[in-house]
């Protein structure tokens, strides 16, 4: 188990096995904020990255820093990822990309779904996040 000032985190609760790249369980006081999925597009409306998953990855968590920061959060204060993948194969590359903005020691918990098809061609993967922002932030 690790906390930080308003969240806790527990990686595997006794009985249950232990995750790879995710918490189990992510609790905290705050406010509560939900980032609508997030797909890899640039602020035209462009696909980032087509063919290249983890390019892909770094645009949407840069586009959901973006997001968290206008609710006044940072991916610090995330508790909750949900992974749409068109092929559950490009989850290593995502992985990778979420591990450069995210503490390795404080992951959020997460799902990982895939889906037949998002809504954009070229598109392969859709992030949606929840977070829990500190009182007084």
């Amino acid at each position: 188990m690790t906390t930080n000032s308003h969240l806790t985190h527990v990686l595997a609760p006794e009985g249950v096995a232990p995750g790879t790249g995710y918490s189990h369980v992510v609790w905290g006081t705050g406010r509560f904020v939900a980032v609508s999925g997030q797909c890899s597009l640039d602020e035209q409306g462009a696909v980032v990255g087509e063919g290249d998953p983890e390019a892909q990855a770094r645009q949407v968590f840069e586009n959901m820093r973006r997001c968290l920061a206008e609710a006044g959060a940072t991916l610090a204060d995330v508790v909750k990822l949900t992974y749409f993948m068109t092929d559950l194969a490009h989850l290593p590359a995502v992985r990778t990309a979420r591990n450069e903005v995210f503490d390795e020691t404080r992951l959020p918990a997460s799902s990982a779904v895939q889906v037949s098809a998002l809504f954009r061609p070229g598109l392969l993967m859709e992030i949606e996040a929840f977070a829990i922002v500190p009182e007084g932030r």
